[in-house]
């Protein structure tokens, strides 16, 4: 049975975790460092949810909170399974997960985007509440 937990500390467990994770999510990102990590757990914007099962780690969600002008939003970010755990309910109990500390610190509402390449993922959103949005997203690189 998996179990969700919020990291808080890094360690060589969740720099190893990460190392194998990140890539299959993210081709043109590497992995975070220590340093990263570190950054991620220790900030009050964000909230690194691991999933593990038999004390391995199998996937990861961020949660982002922050607060703007109309009230504190919440945004999921950087959701990965690992392909050996794909299919076993791992996605579905990280972001309900995210969403019950979403509720809980008195966000309104959660955002995330995903690839509609990403036909599984999708199917979870959609089965778990999320409804697409009618905007555009923009992006700035710098």
């Amino acid at each position: 049975m998996v179990a969700i937990r919020e990291a808080t500390e890094v360690d060589d467990d969740l720099i190893r975790a990460m190392a194998r994770l990140i890539p299959q999510l993210s081709r043109s990102n590497p992995p975070p460092d220590a340093t990263a990590l570190g950054a991620i757990v220790s900030s009050k914007a964000s909230v690194l949810l691991v999933a593990e099962d038999d004390g391995v780690i199998v996937g990861s969600l961020t949660l982002a909170l922050f607060r703007i002008p109309t009230g504190l939003r919440a945004w999921i970010e950087d959701v990965v399974v690992d392909e050996s755990a794909r299919g076993k309910g791992v996605g579905e109990a990280l972001n309900l997960a995210a969403l019950d500390r979403a509720r809980a610190e008195g966000a309104t509402t959660v955002d995330l985007t995903s690839r509609p390449s990403r036909e599984a993922a999708n199917r979870l959103y959609q089965r778990l509440g999320f409804e697409e949005r009618g905007t555009k997203v923009y992006r700035f690189s710098l």
